[in-house]
């Protein structure tokens, strides 16, 4: 069973190691930390490892009725091994009917990869959000997963 918990400043390196490899327009230190130390905002992190090492990591911020996810993203090494799926089910093992029951995110309209891993999890794009990303003018799909109630 995959190692999951919160992120600790002593992260940040692998963390930032992940993020520059993964996205064309990463994060910086500072991106990561605005958010990581506004809690009362409901902004939290948490990291996966394996064999002590951190292996991918997400951003995500609780909502009144969702979670939002910011960042998400698994070291090339580590690609395909399902380090992703554990860390999206560790999400949706915090849902409940009652209170919060989708989770969303936004993914980049040429980042095909992410738009495939989030359909196999049962995402579904309900909107293209059109010039969101301020860095590259391109369009956003957003994705949604919704907690199905049970009768």
């Amino acid at each position: 069973r995959p190692d999951i918990r919160w992120v600790m400043t002593r992260d940040m390196p692998a963390i930032l190691n992940i993020e520059r490899q993964s996205h064309a327009f990463p994060w910086c230190e500072e991106d990561f930390l605005k958010r990581l130390r506004r809690r009362e905002k409901g902004y939290i992190g948490m990291v996966i490892k394996q064999e002590e090492k951190v292996v991918g990591f997400m951003i995500f911020r609780l909502r009144k009725k969702k979670l939002n996810v910011l960042k998400l993203a698994v070291h090339a090494d580590f690609r395909l091994q399902k380090v992703g799926t554990a860390m999206i089910n560790e999400l949706i093992s915090r849902l409940s009917a009652h209170r919060r029951n989708v989770i969303t995110i936004k993914i980049r309209e040429n980042n095909l990869d992410a738009q495939l891993f989030f359909r196999r999890m049962k995402f579904q794009a309900i909107s293209v959000l059109r010039n969101y990303f301020s860095d590259s003018g391109e369009d956003a799909y957003l994705f949604e997963y919704k907690l199905l109630e049970l009768e």
